[in-house]
C-alpha cells in the first residue's frame, strides 16, 4: 500500500477539523449580519454565521475530494485562507496557519501529469488464441 500524500493528509484532517469547526460556532454565533462582525468563541477564535458557513463549506470539500483531487484542493485552500489572513477576515493566525499548511501540502505533492511508471514496458497481452494444429496433416 503507498503511503499518503502530503496533499491528502492535508485534505483529510483539515476537511473535517474546518467541518467541526464551523459546526461548533454556530453554538456560539449564528448571526448572519455583516461581515465584520464577530463573536470571540472557543479561546480567541472569532465566528460569526458566514464564516461557520465558510468553514462547514470548505471543510466539506476537503472531506469531499481527499481521495480524487487533495493536491488541488490544498493548492486552493491554502491560497484562499492565506489570502484571508493578509487581509483580515476572520481569525487571522487559524487562517494564516491553514493557509500555510496548505501550501505546503500541495508543494510537497507531485502534480498528476508527472507521475510516471518506471519506465519498463509491460507485455502486451495477446489478442487472439494460439491456433491449434490439424490433426491428421504431416508437415
Amino acid at each position: 500500500m503507498e503511503a499518503a500524500s502530503p496533499a491528502r493528509l492535508y485534505a483529510t484532517v483539515v476537511g473535517p477539523a474546518l467541518v467541526v469547526l464551523g459546526i461548533l460556532g454556530f453554538f456560539y454565533s449564528a448571526s448572519f449580519g455583516e461581515l465584520d462582525s464577530y463573536e470571540d468563541a472557543l479561546g480567541g477564535l472569532q465566528v460569526n454565521g458566514w464564516l461557520n458557513l465558510f468553514y462547514v463549506a470548505t471543510g466539506a470539500l476537503g472531506v469531499l475530494l481527499a481521495g480524487v483531487a487533495s493536491r488541488r484542493y490544498a493548492l486552493a485552500v491554502g491560497l484562499l485562507y492565506t489570502l484571508l489572513a493578509i487581509f483580515g477576515w476572520g481569525t487571522g493566525g487559524l487562517h494564516l496557519a491553514v493557509g500555510l499548511l496548505g501550501l505546503a501540502a500541495a508543494a510537497g505533492t507531485p502534480s498528476g501529469r508527472s507521475r510516471r511508471t518506471t519506465g519498463k514496458k509491460r507485455p502486451r497481452p495477446r489478442r487472439s488464441k494460439p491456433r491449434a494444429k490439424a490433426v491428421g496433416k504431416r508437415a
